[in-house]
């Protein structure tokens, strides 16, 4: 029991203290969130001004630009203490290697949920999308999707962290493997946008369980290995 407090002390000390860095570091979020902004921007002018056309690109626009910025977050999380030089000694600290992992994970699921909260207003007024009371299945799907983004991409990130050409490695290694995520997160979201009318939208949410439990697992069990690495 103590061991179990003391691991989930360590994992919120670590999600405190990374998204608190993260959210504060006004130039890197706020370039985070400019560079996910101007994705769907340019999109929507991409598209022309077809109503139906833009309602139907919404849900994949909404997370091309989550997914972007949610790579510049996870490779930030641990580039930060890898400059630093405390990525090793966070690596030697006497604690179960999955707090480690849990608090990063946590971290850049809190910060994607943060973007993804930001973007959504903003998809609605650029896309002329009527949200009304579709707010609350929107953002299950949005923390859904980045609870099990976050999860494989802590994985992922402590992988690459180590490596010189690791802004290339991370989304190489890391987008095949969150593509089925990512593809359940999208047809959730327009089910939530189109107000669900075939039913679908149970089904995706349960899929978005079921994928963030596997990651959560995968990347947990893996994660004490990439550190040792």
């Amino acid at each position: 029991m103590n061991g179990l407090r003391q691991g989930l002390a360590v994992a919120m000390a670590i999600a405190r203290k990374d998204a608190i860095s993260e959210l504060r570091g006004r130039q890197a979020a706020g370039s985070t969130l400019f560079f996910a902004a101007l994705v769907l921007l340019l999109f929507g002018f991409a598209l022309g001004p077809d109503s139906r056309r833009l309602a139907e690109a919404a849900p994949g626009l909404l997370w091309l630009a989550i997914v972007f910025g949610g790579l510049l977050t996870m490779a930030r999380l641990h580039q930060l203490e890898a400059d630093d030089g405390a990525f090793e000694q966070l690596a030697l600290y006497p604690v179960d290697r999955r707090a480690i992992y849990a608090g990063k994970a946590l971290a850049g699921a809190a910060v994607m949920l943060v973007l993804g909260g930001l973007l959504l207003p903003i998809v609605a007024i650029l896309y002329a999308i009527p949200i009304g009371t579709a707010w609350l299945p929107l953002l299950i799907a949005v923390a859904l999707g980045a609870i099990g983004f976050a999860a494989i991409g802590t994985a992922y990130a402590g992988l690459t962290v180590r490596m010189r050409a690791r802004e290339v490695m991370l989304p190489l290694l890391m987008l095949p493997v969150v593509a089925p995520l990512l593809l359940a997160a999208v047809k959730a979201t327009a089910a939530s946008l189109s107000g669900d009318p075939l039913g679908e939208l149970g089904s995706w949410l349960q899929l978005l369980v079921a994928f963030d439990v596997i990651m959560l697992v995968v990347g947990a069990g893996t994660y004490g290995f990439l550190l040792e690495d």
